[in-house]
Parts: C-alpha cells; sequence; structure tokens
C-alpha cells in the first residue's frame, strides 16, 4: 500500500516539474511588449529621418545650389581704411617768371591740359613783352589763383597741376595690423557699390608710425585712368596676408548649423543628408573643411537652410523626408 502511494507521488512531481518548464519556456517566446515594439520601430526610423529625396527640378524651385568637393585656397586678409592722395611725384607748382598784371586767364580749375598748353599771359617791367605761363606737365588744374588785372609776383604758387592717372591709396595700420601686411601682398580698394573695385599690391609701408594717429601708412598705387578716384576720397582695403591651399574648402555659405553641430548637407544614392563636419581657417568666403567631407563628394553650396528647415519639421512635404 505504501508503495503505490510511493510511486503516485512520484508521477505528480513529474507532471508539476514538465509544467512548470513549459511555462517557462512559453513566457521567454512570447512577442515584444506594445512598447517594445515602438520603441524598435522608432529607432529604424531614425536611422532613416536624418535623408531628403529631391528631384533636379525641386533643387531649381527652392534655389538649391550643388557643388563637387575639391581643393581650395583659403585667403586670409586684414581690412584697412584709408584714403585717396596725389602722388606728390606727379603736381607741378607753377609761378610766373616775372611780377607783373595778369592780361589774360586761359584756363581755370578742372580743365585737363597738356605740356606746353597756356594758362595766362602777364605784362611785366621786367620783361621785353608780355608773357605767357604756360603747363609743365599732362594733368589736372587743381588750384588756380589768377584772376584778370591782378598783381603777381615770381615767389607766389598761383597754379597747381596734378597728373591724376594714378593716385596713391594711403592706409592706415594699426600695430595689431603691423606684422602681417607687408609689401607686395594684393589689396582690393573699394569705395562703395557705384565704383568697381580696384586691385593693385603693397608697393610701401611707412618706416615710422604717426605720432597722432598711432598707425603706420600702407601705400596702394591706383590706376586713374579715368579719374573716379578722386584725391580725398575714403576707401577700404582688403589685403591678403596669407594664401593658404588646402585639401577641401567650401563657400560659408554650404555651412548649417543643425541638431547643435555644423553639418554640410550631403549628396548620396538615397538623397540628400546632413555631414557633420569639422572646420577650420576661413575667411568671409571661404573656409577649410578638416574632416567630414571628402574630395569628390558631391554637397549643397548654397540654400542648405532649406533642408535644414524641413529636416527640422520631420518631414519634407509630400513625403520627400525619408
Amino acid at each position: 500500500m505504501t508503495s503505490h502511494k510511493s510511486s503516485k507521488n512520484t508521477l505528480t512531481g513529474m507532471i508539476a516539474l514538465a509544467a512548470f518548464w513549459l511555462l517557462l519556456a512559453c513566457s521567454q517566446s512570447q512577442p515584444e511588449a506594445p512598447e517594445q515594439a515602438s520603441a524598435s520601430a522608432h529607432a529604424e526610423h531614425d536611422s532613416h529621418s536624418e535623408m531628403l529625396q529631391l528631384s533636379d527640378a525641386e533643387l531649381a524651385e527652392f534655389g538649391i545650389e550643388i557643388d563637387t568637393a575639391r581643393a581650395g585656397t583659403v585667403r586670409q586678409h586684414r581690412d584697412l581704411t584709408g584714403e585717396i592722395v596725389i602722388d606728390p611725384d606727379r603736381l607741378a607748382h607753377i609761378i610766373p617768371r616775372f611780377p607783373g598784371i595778369v592780361k589774360k586767364v586761359h584756363k581755370k580749375i578742372g580743365d585737363r591740359v597738356s605740356a606746353g598748353d597756356v594758362l595766362a599771359i602777364i605784362e611785366s617791367n621786367e620783361s621785353l613783352a608780355p608773357y605767357e605761363i604756360t603747363s609743365l606737365i599732362d594733368g589736372t588744374i587743381i588750384e588756380m589763383h589768377l584772376t584778370k588785372g591782378e598783381a603777381v609776383n615770381d615767389n607766389s604758387h598761383d597754379i597747381i597741376i596734378a597728373d591724376l592717372s594714378y593716385v596713391w591709396a594711403d592706409l592706415a595700420v594699426f600695430q595689431k595690423d603691423l606684422e602681417h601686411v607687408q609689401v607686395g601682398q594684393r589689396a582690393t580698394i573699394s569705395a562703395g557699390e557705384s565704383m568697381p573695385p580696384f586691385t593693385g599690391k603693397v608697393s610701401y609701408i611707412s618706416p615710422t608710425m604717426s605720432e597722432a594717429k598711432r598707425t603706420a601708412t600702407a601705400r596702394v598705387i591706383v590706376a586713374n585712368p579715368n579719374g573716379h578716384w578722386r584725391p580725398g576720397l575714403f576707401v577700404n582695403a582688403e589685403v591678403v596676408t596669407a594664401a593658404i591651399e588646402v585639401p577641401v574648402a567650401v563657400p560659408k555659405s554650404a555651412l548649417e548649423r543643425f541638431e547643435n553641430r555644423t553639418v554640410v548637407f550631403v549628396k548620396t544614392p538615397d538623397g540628400f543628408r546632413p555631414q557633420p563636419v569639422s572646420i577650420g581657417r576661413e575667411n568671409h568666403v571661404a573656409v577649410e573643411i578638416r574632416a567630414g567631407l571628402q574630395p569628390g563628394e558631391i554637397y549643397v553650396a548654397k540654400n542648405g537652410f532649406t533642408l535644414k528647415a524641413e529636416l527640422e519639421k520631420g518631414a519634407f512635404g509630400d513625403g520627400h523626408a525619408h
């Protein structure tokens, strides 16, 4: 009787153990909970959510310009200010040979004259006959202090003529810029949007500083065939102090800030994606890319902010974001 009861208990225990293992196996093979499935799907979506697909027509519509990454030159510069002045070697101070009375004046301020042109006629007791005052150079009359009937003497500078075909742009160089600005560097002179800029070279830097302004003078010789660069004109100058060749350079318009990173939008077979980049030397036009963009890659050079705006919204119109 006791043996039969023991066998029955053993069978019951084996059935209970088998049921336990079956229950454990079923619990491990259950599908993901809704929260887990949602998180997995979200992660998969995020891996594709920073990609935009655009046709050529859409690129044109949004004004998006693309280019190919390549080596370039980053020019560093110093911005200076100054004014246009007359080259003193192109000035002529004309005075009467003898004191006398002005009988006739042939020219006036602003007239262009050639060497030998008669400017005025003077009658003098010290000359045998009225004599002519003539121009010594080709140029423009910038000062004239002669009127008919006026008495003149032989030590007054009554007429000044300037050859303005070339003038100087004298630029103020502060102490902090002196070590960077050197003779021979390229300089672009400008005086507002109404005048085309002039590009020349720094031909001279003064060996001393102005006591009043605490600046040195850097000089650029400016060709002035049309007379647009008038003496006294205030000018700005961009002096190129270094020209650095870099493996990859892009226009600054290609850079965007996206998710607290500096990015360039790169074109891939699947569309455009924001590519984080590391930048180096730069100027107001171009910037060196040290990492993140390789030569030959196609990128958005202009109006990438449109792509950024659409990514930040989470979609690009009719399902362009993937």
